[in-house]
């Protein structure tokens, strides 16, 4: 079963997938949009990339603050996802996505990846650390058998 990771932003969405065992996330692309509200073309192209990918479930970044508050930008993460639910008919989980952009930028440094091109691949990789920790838990919590220790 294959899992999509989005990182939805005001002017981009970074997506991501997981390979067909459910164990890896790879980053595919950077949906951009002029304007914030307008998501009709952003929508499509998920909607595609779900058909051409066989995704059977979407795990979306929920930017929580800090102190757990959920502000603006969360609750048009949450908005963006009731309209992915109507549209895909797919399970949308909430992911909680603290510090995945931080990291994210962390790794394309370390990569060596200079500063005016990291804007074009930071929310990809933002998706994809959201989709591995939500796999990754999926794989811990598999494995909490009682080992008899």
């Amino acid at each position: 079963m294959r899992v999509m990771g989005l990182d939805y932003g005001s002017k981009t969405v970074g997506v991501a997938v997981s390979d067909p065992l459910g164990l890896t996330a790879q980053g595919i692309e950077t949906i951009e949009r002029k304007e914030e509200n307008k998501l009709r073309r952003t929508c499509a192209r998920i909607e595609a990339l779900i058909k051409e990918y066989g995704v059977e479930k979407i795990v979306l970044g929920f930017p929580k603050h800090m102190n757990n508050d959920i502000g603006e930008r969360a609750e048009k993460t949450l908005e963006f996802r009731d309209m992915l639910t109507r549209r895909t008919g797919l399970e949308v989980i909430m992911w909680d996505e603290r510090l995945t952009t931080v990291e994210a930028e962390r790794t394309l440094i370390e990569s060596s990846v200079r500063r005016e091109d990291r804007k074009k691949y930071i929310d990809k990789i933002a998706a994809v650390f959201i989709l591995q920790g939500y796999l990754d838990s999926l794989y811990i919590g598999s494995n909490t058998a009682d080992t008899g220790c």
